[in-house]
């Protein structure tokens, strides 16, 4: 993994990575803890010697080479991801290793900052009333003699283990603050502020108060550096008014400044850009939401359809891997060009794998091209041409970027070639690019703009940028606005560039008015988006797999504290004390108690705020739940009110729905109306029916309430049955909706009824609903035709009677009679022939 070969880097590589940060809110106790730090530092080993100078002191090399001693003993105590190898760039550091439950309990966090956080660090080789031993005990000893003469490099190893437990470091962050705050005040280092306001931001483990305008303080310091992880806070919290007031313009000006790196990040690996496999999930998903499976917005409805999160995500992929090989096996293209493009791309819990996708595309392409470039016979395999040519998109596009193999530009315009015979929108657009920059081949700029408009009107998101750069480019009114059209088409995508250039054009204004929250709003997600190289998710991710909550609620929380909208659901969930009341661990009579970095209430509710207010519906009505219960705050059931109703907006909330008529129904937070209760407890069920068996329970005490209430001449507002008014229909109303009656009963249709079960493979073919659809507007058809047929009859009888009568009055003599009255085509109501049309009409 990246991060792991980062921590093998040659200790130079390591000195020479400095980080800037700007001095502690506390100036007058700052070099009282560094004097402290210094004074209670274990002296270094005996038997190292240096040169000393005139006064009789070793110069700043021996100190940096007492680092290198240091880290001569601890890095074979690394066993998992370390965070010491990044000191100057903006990235945070990797990830801190995950030891065993024993190392956990001496997680030290409840004391506040006083000098006792580094008393104990004496020459007895203690630490936080933990005896250091072996290589550890050598390896810090070494440290703290370097920081005692202020090497950055020892002062800021320090601070990371106290803070993340590195080389099995006992965990201090006391001691971590205090290491920070030395190293702000010694060399100005971003890092080290970046830190400090981040304890200020969350109050993490009680060291500081929390103090929203400090935190602030800090983090502006490290932006103003270049410090890209304080730049994006900084610009959250303008964006957001936390700590201050809102500015718009202030928070463009930091995200843009992130943006540009992001996308320069992304360039880097050209052509095509930066690839990689998402980080950040939401943590409630593996147990089915906040709520649970079904009772959760994320789960329920729609979102149940989307396959994410959930106990048996990994499961799940190991049996579509399974599966697919097992047809692949058996020469299925389809599954082979699947196993293919999914090792390619990654998914969650699978890395890139280029050599195994190389693989299986190499197979699909071999079913369809021989190596002299004729093709195979296929009469049996109809779709095995496209398949063949987005294979050999594949190839080309690993070709062209080095992607498992060597670069080889003529392989690449090999495989886009044959790729664009069957209009491959990959091959396209993997060929403009070779026209655009002259890779192999000369510059055309009108035919790479040709190759791209091709691909891009199969809505490709990577052409569809490609041809708006072009037109942006141009600068007319009118290309600016074709440009704008193609960004907002790839932006459905998520495509990375697109949003860059939409925050672009929205910030200055190009072609349109400028439009400050929009471009923020761009901007942020472009920032977001580079997530390997501006959040911890992927570290955060690994912790918590690994069992390690703690550390993982470290992570999450920086991601948080960026505008990371499932960072901030995260840590909330983390956080949440009702969240484990009914797991198992709890009764289990060796499960280990909950560590007390995890009990902070009061800042899970931040979270579920700042959260919800980013468009969690599922953290909405947990905020909504802790104003309710008086959880992190005092108890506030208006607020309550609110935020479940704000979630029951879009119906997407079953629970806040349900929450809304056990409310009225209770009188609590809303007036007390049985009416409007069992209003809110039919549309929970109408919006999730896995809610039947609750919300039934509700409705059967809620009418024994209300038949109670009517009984007694109570005050409250009783149920009250609304019969729906009926609807008179035309006869084209009527015609509709049989048509729609008829196509929403295929709609319901199991998807294994309308395969053929005698061939497990035939579902592969396209079109195999065909059969069954046309059967149904042929039944329909002739429906509709009998129907017509008959009112045709009855006319056509009318007809012939109405004829009759007149012929009959035509030969009856002229004196002495009375011409009759018309009739008209059916009988009146009174007529003794009334009778006999009404009974039967046609047949008689």
């Amino acid at each position: 993994m990246k991060g792991y070969c980062q921590r093998r880097m040659p200790f130079i590589i390591l000195l020479l990575q400095v980080i800037y940060v700007t001095a502690h809110t506390q100036p007058t106790n700052v070099h009282a803890e560094a004097n402290d730090l210094s004074s209670n530092s274990d002296s270094a080993p005996t038997g190292l010697s240096a040169p000393q100078n005139e006064h009789g002191e070793h110069g700043t090399e021996y100190y940096q080479g007492l680092v290198g001693e240091a880290l001569s003993f601890l890095e074979p105590l690394e066993t998992g991801n370390s965070r010491y190898s990044s000191l100057k760039t903006s990235r945070f550091p990797t990830t801190a290793l995950y030891y065993l439950g024993e190392l956990i309990s001496q997680l030290y966090v409840g004391a506040p900052p006083t000098d006792q956080g580094t008393s104990d660090q004496g020459a007895n080789g203690k630490d936080g009333g933990q005896t250091l031993t072996g290589p550890l005990s050598d390896g810090v000893a070494l440290l703290r003699e370097s920081a005692k003469y202020n090497n950055s490099d020892a002062i800021y190893l320090l601070a990371q283990m106290s803070f993340y437990g590195n080389f099995s470091y006992p965990k201090n962050l006391t001691e971590s603050l205090q290491r920070y705050s030395q190293l702000a005040t010694l060399s100005g280092n971003s890092s080290a502020q970046h830190m400090i306001g981040f304890m200020y931001a969350t109050g993490v483990g009680g060291v500081v108060r929390r103090d929203p305008a400090k935190a602030l303080l800090h983090h502006t310091f490290a932006a103003q550096a270049g410090h890209s992880k304080s730049e994006m806070t900084v610009a959250f919290r303008y964006q957001n008014g936390i700590g201050t007031s809102r500015n718009c313009d202030e928070a463009v000006t930091y995200y843009k400044k992130v943006a540009d790196k992001a996308i320069a990040w992304y360039r880097s690996d050209e052509p095509g850009g930066k690839a990689w496999v998402p980080d950040s999930y939401s943590l409630a998903d593996y147990d089915g939401g906040v709520y649970g499976e079904g009772a959760s917005a994320s789960s329920a409805g729609m979102n149940s359809q989307r396959g994410e999160g959930g106990l048996d995500a990994h499961a799940a992929l190991d049996d579509v891997l399974e599966y697919l090989d097992l047809m692949s096996g058996k020469g299925d293209f389809k599954a082979t060009f699947s196993l293919g493009r999914i090792h390619y791309n990654g998914q969650k819990g699978l890395n890139r794998d280029m050599k195994a996708a190389r693989k299986y595309f190499q197979a699909v392409v071999g079913q369809y091209w021989k190596r002299d470039g004729t093709k195979v016979e296929t009469t049996d395999k109809p779709d095995i041409e496209k398949f063949a040519c987005n294979a050999a998109g594949y190839l080309g596009r690993m070709y062209m970027r080095g992607e498992g193999v060597d670069i080889n530009y003529d392989k690449a315009l090999h495989w886009f070639r044959r790729g664009i015979t069957g209009g491959d929108a990959g091959s396209a657009n993997g060929l403009g690019l070779m026209y655009l920059h002259g890779l192999k081949v000369s510059k055309d700029a009108p035919k790479a703009a040709d190759l791209f408009r091709a691909a891009a009107e199969q809505d490709y998101a990577p052409a569809q940028v490609n041809l708006g750069k072009l037109h942006l480019d141009q600068g007319r009114t009118e290309d600016v606005q074709i440009a704008r059209s193609y960004f907002e088409l790839a932006a459905r995508y998520g495509n990375i560039e697109a949003y860059y250039y939409l925050a672009e054009i929205a910030n200055f204004g190009i072609g349109r008015d400028r439009s400050c929250g929009l471009a923020a709003a761009y901007y942020k997600t472009v920032c977001e988006k580079a997530e390997p190289l501006l959040s911890s998710f992927a570290e955060a991710n690994e912790a918590y797999a690994n069992g390690d909550p703690e550390l993982a609620l470290l992570d999450y929380m920086m991601t948080a504290e960026q505008g990371y909208e499932r960072g901030q659901a995260n840590v909330a969930y983390l956080l949440d004390q009702e969240n484990s009341i009914l797991k198992l661990s709890t009764l289990s009579p060796i499960s280990k108690p909950r560590s007390t970095l995890l009990e902070n209430p009061g800042l899970a509710l931040v979270y579920w705020t700042r959260s919800a207010k980013q468009n969690n519906i599922d953290s909405m009505v947990k905020m909504g739940d802790y104003y309710l219960n008086g959880i992190g705050s005092e108890p506030d059931v208006e607020k309550a009110a609110a935020c479940y109703t704000a979630a029951s907006e879009f119906h997407q909330s079953a629970q806040a729905l349900y929450n809304l008529g056990w409310m009225h129904e209770n009188g609590i937070g809303l007036i007390q109306d049985f009416h409007l209760a069992k209003r809110f407890y039919d549309e929970a069920l109408e919006t999730n029916d896995e809610a039947y068996f609750p919300v039934t329970l509700s409705l059967l005490k809620l009418r024994l309430r209300s038949a109670w209430n009517t009984l007694t001449h109570g005050r409250v507002n009783s149920i009250r049955y609304e019969p729906a008014p009926s609807k008179q229909w035309s006869l084209s109303e009527w015609i509709n909706n049989f048509m729609e009656d008829d196509r929403l009963q295929y709609m319901d249709y199991e998807e294994d009824d309308l395969l053929h079960r005698n061939d497990p493979t035939h579902g592969a073919d396209d079109g195999m609903y065909d059969d069954v659809i046309d059967d149904g507007i042929v039944e329909s058809f002739i429906i509709i035709a009998l129907a017509g047929a008959l009112v045709w009859l009855i006319y056509y009888r009318q007809q012939r009677q109405l004829a009759h009568r007149q012929n009959g009055q035509g030969n009856q003599p002229v004196g002495g009679q009375q011409a009759q009255p018309d009739g008209g085509v059916f009988p009146r109501n009174g007529d003794p022939a009334f009778a006999q049309w009404a009974a039967g009409g046609v047949g008689h």
